[in-house]
C-alpha cells in the first residue's frame, strides 16, 4: 500500500463528513431548527479546519473539559 494512502483516505473521509454536514445543515434550516443548524454548522467548520490542518483532529479529554 502506498505511504500516502492513509492520509488520502482520511482526507476523503473528512471531505465526505463535511459534505454530509452541509446537507444536514440545509435540512435543519429548511425545518427552522435554528440551534440544530448552528451546531451542525460548527461541526462543518471544524471538519474544514481539520482538513486544512488548522485544528488537531484529537483533543485530549482535559482540554475538552477542564473541570473533569
Amino acid at each position: 500500500m502506498h505511504q500516502n494512502a492513509p492520509v488520502r483516505r482520511r482526507a476523503e473521509t473528512l471531505d465526505y463528513i463535511q459534505s454530509m454536514l452541509g446537507q444536514l445543515r440545509q435540512m435543519a434550516e429548511v425545518e427552522r431548527c435554528h440551534m440544530l443548524a448552528y451546531l451542525i454548522e460548527m461541526a462543518y467548520i471544524e471538519a474544514g479546519d481539520i482538513l486544512r490542518g488548522e485544528r488537531p483532529s484529537v483533543v485530549r479529554r482535559d482540554e475538552r473539559n477542564p473541570s473533569a
